[in-house]
């Protein structure tokens, strides 16, 4: 069986159109270049190998994408110093216009300006954030961004953010930023990418006080995740009972690792059953992006 069929295989039988998958990467060459080199160099965030396996060209990526069945999907870029996230919108907005499938994706940094080029941005049709606190090196709280925070949550749009502190720590990651951020904009939509590793806990019980919170289940689970911050067990009645909040997403292309196994290991989780992988696979991430449902 080929990957394609291999992943059909995972999702078709539960009955749903297609996979959202809300975390994935595209970028204008030259950064998404760079950030392959530096995958390549194990840097310091990374520490450790990793092989990107889906090294190719934007367009053979789009065509692998949407023969796995991913309807919706997202370009998340992202900045690691000023002056830089306003192109980085510019360039994704554009991609977005010649990509219906993708989610419109912006980002923005700690900057004088970041509330005005993300008003911009919403007002020409974002339909989701992305913040990379690690990537970044920034305070969430940093007070440059409260009143982006302010905006994007009266827009009610969605926000993907690293800021656990896996694969490495980061000068601001963990769950004391994000909650002190929770505490001033309650409304914030925000999805915490890769469940939160290693603080896997500390974010579920942000999910179970804040409404509009989400976490992805981003590299969760693959052996190349388990083996340096496991999902503890204890949690997983947790990760069960949030399930219309759990959205799926895989990190294409910069993984190390085919995008099946990405699925596989969701249908492998205790006590996972048919609904819960409709809503992580596809209708979770559908009722956020007012796309359409199982149910329609």
């Amino acid at each position: 069986m080929d990957e394609s069929a291999a992943v059909r295989a995972i999702w078709e039988p539960l009955g749903i159109p297609g996979v959202v998958d809300v975390h994935t990467h595209f970028m204008p060459k030259p950064v998404m270049d760079k950030v392959w080199q530096y995958f390549d160099a194990a840097g310091p965030l990374v520490g450790r190998a990793w092989p990107i396996a889906y090294r190719t060209d934007e367009a053979d990526r789009l065509r692998t994408l949407r023969s796995f069945g991913v309807r919706a999907f997202t370009s998340l870029v992202y900045p690691h110093k000023p002056d830089m996230a306003a192109w980085l919108n510019q360039w994704a907005a554009q991609f977005a216009s010649t990509t219906p499938d993708c989610l419109a994706t912006a980002t923005f940094f700690p900057e004088p300006g970041a509330t005005e080029y993300v008003t911009a941005a919403i007002d020409g049709g974002t339909r989701v954030f992305k913040a990379h606190v690690q990537v970044g090196g920034y305070d969430p709280t940093d007070p440059l961004l409260d009143p982006v925070w302010g905006v994007v949550a009266d827009a009610g749009v969605p926000v993907v953010i690293h800021c656990g502190s896996g694969p490495q720590p980061g000068l601001h990651t963990g769950p004391d930023p994000i909650r002190a951020v929770l505490a001033r904009h309650p409304r914030l939509r925000l999805v915490v990418a890769h469940l939160g590793m290693p603080e896997y806990g500390d974010f579920l019980t942000l999910a179970e006080r804040y409404p509009e919170v989400r976490l992805d289940t981003t590299m969760a689970f693959t052996p190349f995740v388990e083996e340096a911050h496991p999902f503890p067990p204890s949690e997983g009645p947790r990760l069960l009972a949030l399930g219309d909040r759990i959205l799926f997403g895989s990190d294409f292309p910069n993984i190390p690792y085919g995008y099946v196994e990405a699925m596989r290991v969701l249908t492998d989780v205790s006590g996972v059953d048919d609904d819960w992988l409709r809503g992580v696979f596809h209708d979770n991430a559908a009722g956020l992006f007012g796309l359409a449902t199982t149910a329609d």
